[in-house]
């Protein structure tokens, strides 16, 4: 895990010293609302439905128990008791006041943590493979690169007022696991017939308004020349990306309207100008941040462990959550802990303060002092020693997160929606509670399988419902809240935007209509094998449409 040297230190003091003068001058009058937007937006504080929310850099999704529980105090001094994690792999802070904030700061700043670009027209926090470090199939960490990404691209004199917001994810893993299609930036590392490490890179990925799947501008790039080939499409970006129009500005448009081709010879010109220049990254430099991200001392231990399946033999709930929500691991004796933060009619993504403190007790005692957040709004425990799950399980139980549901109907992804911001059409939670609730029986979750369901209370699309098996929008009709069904979508390595298949539903409508398209894909698939995704691919969305409004 990167520790802030010192430079990192002075730097976010600094910044801290400096918005608490802001926050000061806004207090007393000094500073309109209009002339302290922009500078709160650098450090991470929206003006809210109801309150401030503030959002906090995450990067790369990795925590120490440290700074989980500083987030767990922060939720109970300064906010109501909890925090929300985001698909960006940040956490959210629903309701501080605006007074309290540089104080927040400040003691973020005690355990290497800050808000800095997790908001305005910038690079927005890099995330990851939320299994990164310890998947199975791993060829590098992505971490290391995120790291390297993430101190190129803070404060770049450049890029601090892009056209839009820009976000940039990498995996290095085939299994994607951070949608990097549907990124300004997609990073993939992969291994060219030589045998030598670099990257697959996509560009012009995002939903929003206007849905779009990036596309491939290199098929290998070597990885000396990451940092200039992000400077190159960043570069061309900012010059001919529009600007006239917020809701056109995003490089996906640039990228429809340019055309692939075109925008690639653009950066490619734009590369072979600056690639072995100040930007080529010295070897010993990547090995010094890779050296942050070694993987722990980890104990020798059997594959197999007997000790866990006497516990499963003894515990069928025990067994259920091992079946759900632990995969494979690198080392051999150890697993990977998804932590579900989707209890059956809970908000998704959300976490006390007491569960933040549990986790965090956990990540110091079983999972080598680290604990992810993933972009589905779950945590997870990198490394945990096989004999040790039945432990964690029953620490997760004490809180309520033990739920065995990783993947399935229930897990939702859900924005905030109505109920907080100040830009959504329909409320998001109480659909994803409802619906939850619907399908609480874990038998049923089991006979239905994996299922992506995701909702989103606005077009921004910040729960990625464009990219759900199943996905939900809600929209305003008449000052009353309705909800588009879109069906097909998916955000692995086989990225699809859902397509939405006819009128919208009403709150009491939507969770009938959900369990309706749910049904219709138990009928028709073939076996219990046959995923929703693969079902629907196959037969296309006549039988839903049939289910739903009696005709094709």
């Amino acid at each position: 895990m990167y520790r802030y040297d010192e430079f990192d230190h002075d730097f976010v003091r600094q910044r801290v010293a400096q918005f608490k003068d802001q926050v000061e001058r806004r207090l007393s009058g000094d500073l309109t609302e209009d002339e302290f937007k922009p500078l709160r937006l650098q450090n991470g504080l929206y003006l809210q439905l109801h309150a401030y929310m503030l959002r906090v850099a995450v990067p790369y999704g990795t925590l120490s128990s440290k700074q989980m529980r500083k987030l767990a105090h922060i939720a109970r001094k300064y906010d109501k008791g909890y925090g929300h994690f985001t698909t960006r792999q940040n956490i959210q802070y629903n309701w501080p006041t605006l007074v309290d904030t540089p104080a927040i700061l400040e003691e973020l700043a005690e355990v290497e943590m800050h808000a800095i670009q997790t908001s305005g027209n910038c690079i927005r926090n890099t995330t990851a493979d939320h299994f990164a470090g310890a998947a199975a199939d791993e060829i590098e960490d992505p971490r290391v690169w995120c790291e390297i990404i993430r101190q190129w691209s803070t404060l770049h004199p450049e890029f601090a007022f892009l056209p839009r917001k820009f976000k940039i994810a990498v995996i290095g893993t085939k299994e994607d696991r951070a949608a990097i299609q549907v990124h300004d930036i997609g990073l993939a590392l992969v291994r060219n017939y030589a045998g030598e490490t670099g990257f697959a890179v996509y560009v012009g990925g995002g939903q929003g308004r206007t849905p779009m799947i990036a596309k491939k501008v290199r098929d290998f790039l070597p990885k000396e020349h990451l940092l200039s080939y992000l400077e190159a499409i960043l570069r061309v970006y900012n010059q001919f990306g529009r600007r006239d129009n917020k809701y056109k500005a995003r490089i996906k448009i640039l990228v429809h309207e340019t055309g692939t081709q075109e925008l690639t010879d653009a950066i490619e010109a734009e590369w072979e100008e600056i690639k072995d220049t100040v930007f080529t990254l010295p070897q010993e430099e990547v090995d010094r941040i890779a050296a942050y991200f070694e993987p722990p001392r980890f104990e020798t231990r059997p594959i197999t462990s007997a000790k866990l399946q006497a516990d499963k033999d003894a515990n069928p709930d025990f067994a259920d959550w091992v079946d759900r929500n632990v995969a494979p691991h690198k080392q051999a004796g150890y697993g990977i802990v998804t932590i579900s933060l989707k209890g059956i009619g809970e908000a998704p993504g959300d976490a006390s303060a007491e569960q933040m403190d549990a986790v965090a007790d956990l990540t110091e005692r079983y999972s080598y002092d680290e604990v992810r957040v993933s972009h589905e709004q779950n945590l997870v425990l990198p490394h945990v020693a096989l004999d040790d799950l039945f432990a964690v399980w029953n620490g997760l139980r004490d809180v309520d997160l033990a739920t065995s549901n990783v993947g399935f109907v229930t897990d939702i992804i859900a924005c905030p929606g109505l109920d907080y911001c100040a830009l959504a059409n329909a409320r998001s939670i109480p659909v994803a509670q409802n619906i939850s609730k619907r399908f609480a029986d874990p038998d049923r979750q089991k006979e239905i399988g994996p299922l992506k369901l995701k909702i989103s209370g606005c077009i921004n699309a910040c729960g990625h419902h464009h990219v759900g098996h199943i996905g939900i929008l809600g929209v305003d009709r008449k000052n009353e809240e309705f909800y588009q069904i879109t069906l097909g979508g998916s955000a692995d390595e086989n990225t699809s935007i859902g397509k939405i298949i006819g009128q919208g539903f009403s709150s009491d409508e939507i969770t009938d209509a959900v369990e309706n398209v749910v049904d219709t894909y138990i009928d028709i698939r073939t076996s219990p094998d046959e995923s929703f995704i693969d079902a629907y691919r196959r037969v296309g969305e006549t039988p839903f449409k049939e289910r739903l409004y009696g005709r094709a």
